[in-house]
């Protein structure tokens, strides 16, 4: 049974993830921070072996919903009292829970192999050659510090197809949408509820239409607070970069955002699981208990 809530529900998901993080946030603060130590040493590891480049990108992409799990399960933990520990990143091995965590990477490959047939579709391999010069040459002239002229963005981006091009990013923005929709609630439901992962991303996906204007009211407000994040971390990066150096600076950039931003979107996502859900507020404490509204079969 899902519960029909009003579109101020989804600033009530964010609020929650976001007091869940501030009662523990050195706890939770430091898993989310293993993990972006884990990411970092991937990406150094993939940067001075480049054979290794690839293994290493899918073993880490394979481990997410795992360690997303982990973040889940600490923040529910936290919520009933109790302290979150390191070892909690791995609860999703414990209850033996590996294949329905990673069957919420589907939609992700899915999405993927569709969106690259319809690039091929819409645009053709040649002109997808031309549009990888051009972004790399922009991303050259970035790097530079060079202004492009107006002549110069016209003369690379002249023979693209602009419309087929937008008529594309269009259908990747409906695609996230609809993988963010399926595997929204999928991991509360999966660890809590024992859903298989299929079962559990039907669920969230029925769940996320049910209430749409309260998902899209918390996806604009987790952008934005993500992106006030972002620049704060960005801001003491800066600083970090002039004492001791660029590399440095990336890796306190990519674990201080996942210290701070994967608890959160945790939180966020076990309020919702409890309000969506009737009966999931059983295992949820008040502080995130489910809110009153229509339930739906």
């Amino acid at each position: 049974m899902i519960r029909k809530l009003s579109p101020s529900a989804g600033a009530q998901w964010l609020l929650g993830g976001l007091a869940l993080l501030r009662q523990a946030p050195l706890a939770l603060g430091m898993l989310g921070a293993l993990w972006g130590v884990l990411g970092a040493l991937v990406v150094s590891l993939a940067m001075a072996v480049p054979a290794l480049a690839a293994g290493l990108q899918l073993v880490l992409a394979l481990a997410g919903p795992v360690l997303f799990a982990g973040l889940v399960w600490a923040v529910r933990e936290v919520a009933a009292g109790r302290p979150a520990e390191p070892g909690h990143l791995l609860q999703g091995l414990r209850e033996g829970l590996v294949a329905p965590l990673l069957a919420t990477l589907l939609p992700q490959l899915v999405a993927g192999v569709v969106l690259a047939i319809l690039l091929l579709l819409l645009v053709g391999s040649e002109q997808q050659q031309q549009l990888a010069a051009a972004a790399d040459e922009f991303n050259r002239m970035a790097q530079s510090g060079a202004q492009p002229t107006p002549e110069e963005v016209q003369a690379l981006v002249a023979d693209l197809p602009a419309g087929r091009i937008l008529l594309w990013l269009l259908l990747g923005l409906v695609a996230g949408l609809v993988v963010a929709m399926t595997v929204f609630v999928s991991v509360p439901r999966i660890l809590f509820d024992r859903r298989p992962g299929l079962a559990a991303m039907g669920d969230s996906l029925r769940a996320s239409l049910h209430n749409l204007p309260a998902l899209l009211v918390f996806f604009l407000l987790a952008f934005l607070a993500i992106s006030a994040i972002y620049f704060g971390v960005l801001l003491a990066t800066l600083l970090v970069q002039l004492l001791l150096g660029a590399w440095l600076a990336a890796w306190l950039a990519q674990v201080l955002l996942m210290a701070l931003v994967m608890p959160l979107l945790a939180g966020a996502v076990l309020t919702a699981w409890g309000q969506l859900f009737v009966g999931a507020g059983a295992a949820v404490p008040p502080a995130v208990a489910p809110a009153t509204g229509q339930i739906e079969a």
